[in-house]
């Protein structure tokens, strides 16, 4: 049977800006030109023989032969990627391609990664440090690493790292107290971006309420580290993200308790990905990295079922 089908190309230049809404987002997520992402959609509608796009100067939207098209092709999409990364293989791929926290990224991947590479001369590696949500396989990515307690429906999800929460503050700010450091009135520093923050430190220790009201808020680790660093107020710490400062002196601890933290970052992807060589591989080198971090064994791997999403 011979099947009538647009060009492949095509079809992924299509979805990428159907779901963007933009040719110029589509072009930067696969790293074309605008204009080309624009000339091949145009060859599709015309293979087609059908406006995909309704083209103005403020915005880009689908026609009606669009919008029914899209989920279509993203769904077919998905099914071959799925599918071809299904077909038994032995040998390692060439390239690893990883969605990563940015602080996990900066602060514990990098400074090793130089161990992992130094035989694997062949194998690229491709890191995507933004907060997007990603879908696998159609997003292109193999595996992620995140930040969360390994609920990841229809992902195989292996521990890495349990984080441990303690309180700190630069010396200069420990200094300038009245009396003993205590969290009941001085300025806290609230971070927005992670599951735990002050109240989960104060649920787990069993220290007391805490006004989490009071203080500044920011949207990243590493600003709440640079804002304690500035003197700013207290903040909780992610040990070991923050082991840097702590060891140069830049921010200390002030004898209240510490608690591990219920969330972990963790290696996710489609457990048939997971299983390619080279992905074993990794995972194998980097739970051994972070193996120094943890009180506890690491934990083996989970499989949980439905959507593919990190």
């Amino acid at each position: 049977m011979v099947h009538r089908l647009p060009p492949l190309n095509s079809l992924r230049l299509f979805e990428a800006a159907g779901r963007r809404s933009s040719f110029k987002s589509a072009a930067e997520e696969l790293d074309i030109t605008a204009s080309a992402v624009s000339h091949g959609i145009q060859s599709l509608e015309d293979w087609l023989g059908v406006p995909l796009f309704v083209r103005s100067s403020r915005a880009l939207g689908l026609t009606e032969a669009g919008a029914s098209y899209l989920p279509a092709v993203q769904k077919a999409l998905a099914s071959l990627a799925s599918a071809t990364d299904q077909v038994p293989s032995s040998r390692p791929r060439s390239r690893l391609a990883m969605s990563v926290t940015p602080t996990f990224a900066a602060r514990l991947l990098l400074p090793r990664l130089t161990r992992f590479t130094a035989t694997r001369a062949s194998l690229r590696i491709d890191l995507d440090t933004s907060y997007r949500t990603v879908e696998f396989p159609r997003d292109g990515f193999d595996v992620a690493i995140r930040l969360g307690k390994g609920e990841w429906p229809g992902l195989s999800a292996v521990l890495l790292l349990n984080e441990v929460l303690v309180p700190v503050c630069s010396p200069v700010f420990l200094q300038k107290l009245d009396r003993p450091a205590s969290l009941c009135d001085a300025p806290l520093i609230h971070l927005t971006r992670v599951a735990e923050d002050w109240d989960s430190w104060a649920r787990i220790t069993g220290y007391g309420a805490i006004d989490c009201r009071r203080g500044l808020v920011v949207d990243t680790i590493q600003m709440s580290i640079d804002a304690a660093i500035q003197g700013l107020g207290f903040a909780l710490g992610h040990r070991p993200i923050v082991d840097e400062e702590l060891d140069s002196g830049a921010l200390v601890t002030i004898g209240l308790p510490s608690a591990r933290a219920e969330a972990g970052y963790w290696l996710v992807g489609l457990s048939e990905t997971m299983s390619r060589p080279e992905i074993v591989e990794f995972r194998q080198w980097l739970q051994q990295e972070m193996a120094q971090f943890q009180e506890a064994p690491l934990a083996a791997p989970t499989n949980t079922e439905s959507s593919a999403s990190s």
